[in-house]
């Protein structure tokens, strides 16, 4: 019962605390986040990403996710984002949501 919670909580979280610069479904001054958990790194087609994330390479995992809201200019230095989530349950609450949100091509799956 606790994780169906955590990704309640973390809809809300998301839409306090992130909906200002991202979306689920559209770029906005951040890239969509549907599809996140799992996607390479500055992959969503359409935005034009900051040169330190161009760089930075790999693929959005839970954990990547966590020390990215820690601490963006840690991860990638250079980034445009600068906002963090210092609660670690807020953070992990987010990303539970977030880890809920399938790319569009796998709910056909």
């Amino acid at each position: 019962m606790a994780q169906t919670n955590d990704v309640m909580v973390g809809k809300l979280l998301y839409e306090a605390r992130c909906g200002a610069c991202h979306s689920v479904d559209a770029n906005r001054t951040g890239p969509l986040h549907r599809g996140v958990v799992g996607r390479p790194v500055a992959s969503v087609p359409g935005f034009d990403y900051s040169p330190a994330l161009k760089h930075l390479g790999g693929v959005w995992t839970p954990g990547r996710l966590n020390l990215w809201l820690q601490n963006p200019q840690a991860v990638a230095p250079g980034t445009a984002m600068y906002f963090t989530v210092d609660d670690p349950v807020q953070r992990r609450q987010i990303i539970a949501y977030l880890s809920t949100l399938l790319q569009v091509d796998d709910h056909a799956k």
